[in-house]
């Protein structure tokens, strides 16, 4: 039972299984209907096959009867050209649903990964190379699709051959269905095993593949600093190293399969020729005919050739299963911030914000605030200041419950973040944050992110707001215009100004501002604080800025040093107490004094 007070979260697991197999059968099980049709065509395919090499038994054996066996002769003719015609029908049929079935499985895959993995904290993101987690998503896909492909193609079919050539075999001499019975399983669980134990080195491969492709995506995410600094060489060589243990990796993985392959062409050679032996001895004998012999060697062989493709198909599921588990290990991790199973939408009431008595530190055991209280009425307009570590804008991320706190409560307008969904609650807070996050789209849609129903026109209300309206229309494609990654085609002012465009359309209640003129040049700056006026009006705000003098139209002043409040009033009266916002203000004034050189000092 969840004592009284604590933050008790949803199961923060996913909604699939953690463990790779029970995950697998979780996607087959969705569409069961279709895999078991495809099993089935499957199944039917390989039996035909099968059925074929009797046919061919049939054919041989009338041929060998003499000209009076014509009939006969045609009759096992049509058998054997019409069982290939259905094997074929078969097969086109399971090719056909199975590319339907496993691709949209695959799809449910990735898209279930990324629901949960966009539900973990911030901090998560912040551990991880987001590089690493999309190859992660990405190999788990094509992993999933290998498996399935390798279970439809490449395991059921040698499976329902070898059932049915027993049956067969049994017509025939049931010693020799008893032998392959034993030889068969024999060769196949000693490959499985060897198999199972390369495990290991398929799992170091699926970990260095993944690290390496995020260092990579790492690498082309920073190509402004890789140029700065002349670093494409350092790069390169870096890059060189990770390739370098992926390929040991690999190579150890590769041969490891080499030498399951060697198995298998060892016990190829011995059952084939000692079968064909054993067939031929029966037929001088009398035993057999000559279409028993033919249909025994060519059973043998696809059997063989069927156990090799059907071990080598269970050791390459391992190792697809090894790239499923490596991605679960990481992607799959319980949620840090988890909505509480009674969790109720967060309904506004004009946006009122307090903290009582929170405490904060992160997984390092660092503290930033210690038992910290703080009231922010509906509709004020609070600057957050002090020095950087003060803890500005962990106070800003627990409003918005990006994290949770180890104890105390956040409330927003009177309810705790921990008792609404987290969606909800984000909902009510427009914020502006000091790096603006812009989609590779056109502006017309990132502007529009923050509330996808407004029409055209509302984004572009918006826009001439935010004073962006202008340099937009002056782009080639205008709101059409595509961005780049993170907004690479414009200028920080002009992300910033963006930014902005999309907080005023979101038209929440309580707006968060984390620098939001810091990227801006004078002129733009004053335009936007304009904006800022109207926007703020009405709202509850909590701004956190470095040039104090954007603060100067707030109504209240919090200096927070160490994670505790070491002041709180008005900008003037702050300014008349002598404290730590006047030495912050007479420092940053005493910055913009420029020691210009005179003439006679020239």
């Amino acid at each position: 039972m969840t004592r009284p007070g604590s933050h008790a979260s949803a199961d923060p697991r996913p909604p699939f299984p953690e463990r790779p197999l029970p995950y697998v059968c979780h996607y087959l099980m969705r569409r069961r209907a279709a895999y078991g049709a495809i099993f089935v065509l499957t199944v039917g395919a390989a039996l035909c096959a099968v059925a074929v090499q009797y046919g061919m038994r049939l054919l041989v054996d009338a041929m060998t009867q003499g000209a009076g066996s014509r009939d006969a002769v045609w009759s096992a003719f049509v058998l054997f050209i019409g069982l290939i015609a259905v094997e074929s029908a078969l097969w086109r049929l399971a090719g056909w649903l199975g590319s339907r079935t496993i691709v949209a499985s695959s799809v449910d895959l990735r898209l279930d990964l990324f629901q949960h993995l966009s539900g973990q904290a911030m901090r998560y993101f912040a551990d991880q190379l987001a590089g690493s987690l999309t190859s992660r998503i990405t190999a788990a896909g094509s992993a999933f699709h290998h498996i399935l492909s390798a279970l439809v193609w490449n395991i059921t079919p040698p499976c329902a051959d070898f059932l049915g050539s027993l049956a067969v075999f049994l017509l025939v001499d049931w010693r020799m269905a008893l032998a392959l019975l034993v030889f068969v399983s024999a060769v196949v669980a000693v490959l499985a095993v060897f198999g199972e134990r390369g495990r290991p080195l398929h799992h170091r491969y699926a970990e260095e593949a993944g690290a390496t492709g995020g260092e990579l995506v790492d690498a082309i995410a920073n190509m402004w600093a890789l140029k700065a600094f002349s670093a494409r060489t350092r790069e390169r060589d870096r890059l060189a190293r990770r390739y370098d243990a992926e390929r040991r990796t690999q190579v150890k993985s590769w041969r490891y399969l080499e030498k399951t392959r060697v198995i298998h062409d060892l016990a190829l050679l011995v059952m084939a020729g000692s079968m064909l032996a054993w067939a031929i001895r029966l037929w001088s004998v009398g035993r057999i005919t000559p279409g028993e012999v033919v249909m025994v060697s060519a059973l043998t062989f696809r059997i063989l050739h069927g156990s090799r493709d059907l071990a080598l198909a269970l050791i390459g599921t391992i190792q697809q299963f090894a790239i499923v588990g490596e991605t679960l290990r990481i992607v799959a991790r319980p949620h840090a911030v988890a909505d509480r199973p009674d969790a109720r939408p967060f309904v506004a009431r004009g946006g009122a914000i307090e903290l009582r008595d929170v405490t904060f530190a992160y997984p390092d055991g660092r503290t930033v605030l210690d038992r910290f209280s703080l009231q922010v009425p509906a509709g004020q307009k609070v600057g957050l200041v002090g020095p950087s570590g003060a803890g500005k804008s962990t106070l800003a991320m627990l409003v918005q419950r990006l994290d949770d706190v180890q104890s105390g409560t956040v409330l927003v307008d009177g309810q705790p973040v921990t008792a609404v969904t987290q969606d909800s609650l984000r909902a009510a807070i427009a914020a502006v944050p000091q790096e603006i996050s812009l989609f590779h789209r056109s502006i017309l849609e990132n502007i529009r992110y923050s509330r996808p129903d407004a029409t055209d026109e509302e984004v572009f209300a918006a826009a001439r707001a935010a004073y962006c309206d202008g340099f937009i229309r002056e782009l080639p494609a205008g709101y059409d215009t595509l961005v780049g990654e993170r907004g690479t085609k414009l200028s920080g002012g002009q992300r910033q100004r963006l930014g902005l465009a999309r907080a005023i359309l979101k038209d929440a209640p309580i707006l968060l501002l984390d620098e939001a003129t810091s990227a801006l040049d004078s002129e733009s700056e004053i335009l936007v604080q304009r904006a800022l006026a109207r926007l703020m009006q009405g709202r509850t705000v909590l701004a956190i800025a470095h040039r104090l003098s954007t603060l100067s139209a707030m109504d209240r002043i919090v200096v927070l040093d160490q994670g505790r409040i070491v002041e709180d009033g008005t900008p003037a009266d702050l300014r008349r107490r002598g404290g730590l916002f006047e030495a912050l203000w007479r420092m940053q004034a005493d910055s913009f004094t420029l020691d210009v050189p005179t003439a006679d000092a020239a």
